[in-house]
């Protein structure tokens, strides 16, 4: 039998579809930022707009879960869920801004790469939030995360590995070091996102 989480009056769900909307745009704008590698500043600034209203989403479900006495499902999950998306929301943001702060000249295979798994997290992340509204399938988008995180980890070691060929010169070994860090991070972040959502499922059983 189907059932909503959340309750009408605080609109808990609304607000985590909003969130994960959110971060899915800021894993796309990333993508793209890797995959054309123009306006660099501009599309820097762009994620840096994403995260902040990204931040406003957060703190308004902390002030909503401050306000409510009964929460239909633990207060910890809530904040948990919560949390670990805005996680994702700032690493994306964190590698956008490196690409900027470190002066790197043109994106690489992998990093394009690592770009399009984090953007395929962010859509699966949209459609896992979606989901908690009936349950359905939700178990499948989380496996899916998981499997997506398991790709960026050997992506990102096959890149470092590559990096420390003496194939590249220091300075480039450095930044690409700490860009395939970041992207594979920002996949950690939405396993993270997976691992609360799975964790509320086995509760509701």
């Amino acid at each position: 039998m189907a059932f909503s989480l959340f309750p009408r009056e605080e609109d808990f769900f609304r607000l985590f579809c909003k969130q994960g909307e959110l971060v899915k745009l800021g894993c796309d704008k990333l993508h793209e930022m890797m995959e054309r590698f123009d306006r660099l500043d501009e599309r820097a600034k762009e994620m840096k707009d994403i995260e902040h209203r990204a931040d406003l989403v957060t703190h308004e479900i902390f002030e909503r879960l401050n306000r409510t006495f009964i929460t239909p499902i633990d207060r910890e999950d809530i904040h948990d869920l919560a949390s670990r998306l805005d996680d994702v929301m700032d690493a994306a943001e964190g590698a956008a801004s490196r690409i900027v702060l470190l002066h790197i000249k043109a994106s690489t295979p992998a990093a394009t790469q690592l770009s399009s798994i984090l953007a395929k997290c962010g859509n699966e992340i949209v459609k896992a939030v979606d989901s908690l509204k009936d349950f359905k399938h939700l178990m499948a988008f989380t496996i899916e995360i998981n499997r997506l995180e398991n790709e960026a980890d050997e992506v990102s070691r096959e890149a470092t590995a590559d990096l420390f060929s003496g194939r590249h010169e220091v300075l480039d070994v450095l930044r690409w070091r700490e860009i395939y860090g970041r992207l594979e991070g920002a996949s950690d972040r939405c396993e993270d996102v997976a691992n609360v959502i799975e964790s509320i499922v086995l509760k509701s059983r």
